[in-house]
């Protein structure tokens, strides 16, 4: 078991997770770590070829040299926020009213603590250079891996990405998309809104970190959990959250952290966990 799995051998759910880095049990007390930089991005993008686009919107909190992040429904998040954040100690940022704050300074302590490396349990990824298409492909190709299933196995993917979505037709994959937006896919699906519903007629879990932030991810845990389903998250959101609760319903994280593979056309690095027999990483 690895130094990052076994500090949060005993931490099974998110709420005990956060319970105990305020109390200072998994590094420094979070009221002597002050942020220093609070940030959002925002982003349209339409990749050439695809008929439909997507908005995303992030709350970033640079604690020393790492960086947490949460991402919002675009719009959602005050610009209040941001000036809440900056100069504030990580503490009172972890019981701060707004979800989503608490989950980017949960993860920046977490990432300074802890960071992806492979002592911590992380297998690196590289991402090459190219187009954001390119690296949207080779993003979804690397989370898709972690799943183990047989072709025409079904898979409940909560967070449509229309990337994730190709590479699972691509391995013979089912796939139920489900996003609180509703809508539809790129390929004129309908997308449903009710991920705890849908999940029982799925062999696996595709999860987005953003619901860490939206408070939807901890019935998926548990459900993935009693009913000994396969949980993979990709994480922009709270890569350095996640990681912990591997074997506790979580199965397999690919982690990337700020910047994300859609801010620049530059080579990057994802961060792949597993969790063995034991409840550990590898």
């Amino acid at each position: 078991m690895t130094s990052a799995t076994s500090a949060a051998a005993h931490v099974t759910t998110y709420d005990e997770l956060l319970a105990r880095v305020r109390a200072g049990a998994l590094g420094p007390d979070p009221a002597t770590q002050r942020i220093s930089v609070a940030f959002t991005t925002r982003q349209a993008v339409r990749h050439d070829g695809r008929g439909t686009g997507y908005r995303n919107e992030v709350l970033s909190l640079r604690l020393a040299e790492a960086v947490g992040s949460c991402a919002v429904e675009p719009g959602t998040l005050p610009d209040s926020a941001v000036e809440d954040c900056v100069g504030a100690d990580v503490a009172r940022l972890l019981k701060h009213p707004l979800p989503p704050v608490r989950v980017a300074a949960l993860d920046a302590y977490l990432m300074h603590v802890t960071p992806h490396s492979p002592c911590h349990g992380a297998h690196a990824v590289p991402l090459r250079a190219g187009t954001s298409l390119e690296k949207s492909r080779a993003r979804a190709r690397a989370v898709v891996e972690l799943l183990d299933l047989p072709p025409g196995a079904t898979v409940l993917v909560v967070g449509v990405v229309n990337s994730l979505l190709e590479e699972l037709r691509a391995r013979g994959l089912r796939y139920v998309p489900c996003d609180l937006k509703g809508g539809v896919t790129e390929w004129g699906e309908t997308v449903v809104t009710d991920a705890l519903a849908a999940a029982d007629r799925c062999d696996a879990l595709l999860v987005s970190g953003m619901t860490l932030g939206n408070g939807t991810f901890e019935p998926l845990r548990d459900l993935a959990l009693r009913r000994s389903r396969p949980l993979v998250t990709f994480a922009q959101t709270g890569s350095a959250v996640l990681p912990r609760l591997l074997g506790h319903g979580v199965s397999a994280v690919c982690a990337e952290p700020y910047p994300f593979f859609w801010l620049d056309g530059g080579p990057g690095t994802l961060y792949r966990y597993r969790a063995d027999r034991t409840g550990g990483a590898r």
